[in-house]
Formats: C-alpha cells, sequence, structure tokens
C-alpha cells in the first residue's frame, strides 16, 4: 500500500511539473509586420475576388459595380477591425474619392508601382513595405484583369457608365489596359 502511494505520488508530480512545462513554454514570436501586411493585402483579394465574380455571373456589371461600392469597403473595414491594421484600396484614378484617395506616400508608391510594371515587371507581382514614421506601411498592387476591364476599361458600354455615374459621380478609374496597375492594397498600423 505505501509503495502504491510512493508511485501515485510520484506519477501526479511528474504529471505536474509536464504541465507546468508546458505552461511555462513562451508563446511563439508573431509573425513580422510584412509578413502580417502582405497576408491581410492576400486575404483582402481573396475576400473580394469570387464575390466580384459571382456578382458579374448573376448580375452583370452592374453586380460587379454594386459589389466594389459596398462589399470591398466592408471587407476592409472588417479586416482592419480584426487585425488592428489600417486596410483599404488607393488608385492614382480614384473610383471612391471619400476612402481611395492615397496620402503622400501612398502616391509616391502608386508611382513606382507603374514605373515598375512599365519597365516591365508584372503588376501581380509587385509589393512594397517600409517603416515610415513609426508605422509599418506596405502595399500590394492591384494589375488589370481581363474582369476589371469591364468596368476601368476604355470604351465602356453605355449602361457601364451609367450604372457608375450612379455610385461613383467622381469617377476617375477608367481607361486602363491588361496588365496596367490600377490602384494598390494599402495596409498600415503603428508599431
Amino acid at each position: 500500500m505505501g509503495r502504491d502511494i510512493l508511485i501515485a505520488t510520484r506519477m501526479a508530480l511528474a504529471m505536474l511539473l509536464s504541465a507546468a512545462a508546458l505552461a511555462a513554454e513562451p508563446e511563439p514570436p508573431p509573425e513580422p509586420p510584412a509578413k502580417q501586411a502582405a497576408a491581410l493585402a492576400q486575404e483582402f483579394v481573396s475576400l473580394l475576388r469570387p464575390r466580384l465574380k459571382q456578382a458579374m455571373a448573376e448580375g452583370g456589371p452592374a453586380g460587379a459595380i454594386a459589389v466594389c461600392a459596398d462589399v470591398a469597403p466592408a471587407i476592409a473595414d472588417s479586416l482592419s477591425a480584426r487585425s488592428g491594421w489600417n486596410v483599404k484600396r488607393v488608385s492614382l484614378k480614384s473610383r471612391n474619392a471619400s476612402r481611395a484617395v492615397p496620402d503622400d506616400w501612398e502616391r509616391a508608391v502608386l508611382l513606382e508601382f507603374d514605373r515598375r510594371q512599365f519597365a516591365g515587371e508584372d503588376a501581380a507581382s509587385i509589393s512594397f513595405g517600409e517603416v515610415v514614421a513609426g508605422q509599418y506601411r506596405f502595399m500590394k498592387a492591384q494589375g488589370v484583369e481581363p474582369l476589371c476591364l469591364v468596368c476601368h476599361g476604355k470604351g465602356l458600354a453605355d449602361d457601364v457608365e451609367q450604372t457608375l455615374r450612379q455610385y461613383y459621380p467622381d469617377d476617375w478609374a477608367t481607361g486602363y489596359s491588361l496588365g496596367q496597375v490600377r490602384g494598390a492594397i494599402s495596409v498600415s498600423r503603428p508599431l
């Protein structure tokens, strides 16, 4: 009986020590800001793209324009609230003047993205991040894909122009060609 108590005590002690060791293990370090920002930009695109394709299939360009006007900002707001980062879309030729106009840093990065794309770099692979005034700032270029040309290309259909005027009276985001940089996902957070 004494031996059973000794064995039980040793087992209990071993379990307590194991539990204490597990509890004392430090949490893994957070992902570096560059990796977090790139993941958020990719998540934004992965959430928006299927919604746009579905809207285009179900409602044509008018449906896709409604998604860009209503769903895209909601996705950005949701990602921002969940992550603590500021997530938004910006462009040198903004469609939504209340949300998509770049600040000075974003404008400079967008101009550099245009230069890189013009020099032959694929818009889909262009991104840039750096620390600026105590914030980590990151941008991922949005290249013009075939789907984009229906609403962002040249020679738009009359019904598309009418719907764009309805949603975006100050629209500048047309006249693009396949492969150009249309804008970027901009992600930032204080360090």
